[in-house]
């Protein structure tokens, strides 16, 4: 944040919504100028609103990602694309950013967990957080997991990681994907996290952790302490979707109870 967002963050004992709009990203109590807004809220509108459009068109660096992702230390990444030739066909046609063009650059490895790491609707955010993010959800998972080597995905939607998880064998398949960007949010991730996938699930066979992208929103290690949880219950439960639910804020809060007992 530079120092003019800073001050500009500060409560204003002038301005009754002051307090509340320091604390959230969220375009509240705007004013108005006559029957308009304020120049600078209009302003301000523009400049979220051409980061948003850039955030969805700026194409993903796959070289210097994938060269990142490695780092993390999970295998060679191996690198997919969706059956949309280009971002133009992709954002008119979703259908096609859902299956793969092809799938043989990914190994077969049948490991407990997998991984797909895919642009979606803001490569901004994959770049800026893919590869700390999956570092961070390394680190949650318990050692006796086998991890898969992970797949980088292009011009994909979510149902892509089923046709991934399938080809690489996994049980359990996290994807980490650019989420939709909003007119206060260009860089946020989404992680979807589906049990034994094939390409038949929906998306009510998917849990969804949304909103990461520290420090404004969830950070890495709260996101990836939420994903651990979730591959614990999945492997337990023998499923995903709307029948397993994050426990992870309620053991939090037990604990502390406890200790203050």
């Amino acid at each position: 944040m530079s120092a003019a967002d800073s001050s500009a963050a500060q409560p204003n004992p002038m301005d009754p919504w002051s307090e509340l709009r320091s604390t959230t990203q969220s375009r509240i109590g705007l004013g108005r100028a006559g029957d308009a807004l304020p120049t600078r809220r209009v302003l301000e509108f523009r400049v979220a609103h051409a980061a948003a459009r850039d955030a969805v068109h700026l194409p993903l660096d796959v070289a210097a990602f994938t060269s990142a992702v490695g780092d993390v230390g999970l295998g060679e990444p191996s690198v997919v694309r969706s059956l949309a030739a280009d971002r133009g066909q992709y954002l008119r046609r979703p259908d096609l950013g859902r299956a793969p063009a092809d799938l043989d650059a990914v190994p077969r490895v049948g490991a407990d967990v997998g991984f797909v790491l895919a642009d979606g609707l803001s490569p901004r955010a994959l770049m800026d957080h893919g590869a700390p993010l999956l570092s961070a959800i390394v680190a949650e998972l318990p050692g006796h997991y086998t991890l898969a080597p992970p797949v980088v995905a292009t011009q994909a939607r979510v149902a892509l990681g089923d046709h991934i998880g399938a080809a690489l064998g996994v049980t359990t398949l996290v994807m980490l994907i650019g989420e939709r960007p909003g007119l206060s949010v260009a860089d946020s991730v989404g992680i979807y996290l589906t049990h034994r996938p094939q390409p038949a699930r929906t998306d009510a066979d998917r849990n969804c952790i949304s909103n990461v992208h520290p420090p404004d929103g969830l950070g890495y290690v709260q996101a990836a302490r939420v994903v651990a949880g979730l591959v614990s219950g999945a492997r337990r439960l023998g499923r995903s979707g709307v029948d397993l639910k994050d426990t992870s804020r309620a053991a939090a809060i037990g604990t502390a109870e406890a200790l203050e007992l």
